[in-house]
């Protein structure tokens, strides 16, 4: 099962997230932009959890 790799940050939604742009995501796949994701202390506003560095998909 593989991550959805969301292009667009969900709380300024003007970000666009390329796959190998830095993002945060939570366990439910979340998806916000490295300065939206500090400005909220890396907590999800969706479900309370943790943000965390969204692993980046490699090029073949």
């Amino acid at each position: 099962m593989a991550l959805e790799m969301r292009e667009r940050c969900e709380r300024c939604e003007t970000t666009v997230l390329a796959l190998d742009d830095p993002a945060r995501i939570c366990s439910y796949e979340c998806t916000f932009c490295v300065p939206c994701a500090d400005a909220m202390h890396d907590l999800c506003p969706n479900c309370g959890g943790e943000l965390v560095a969204r692993p980046r998909r490699a090029t073949a």
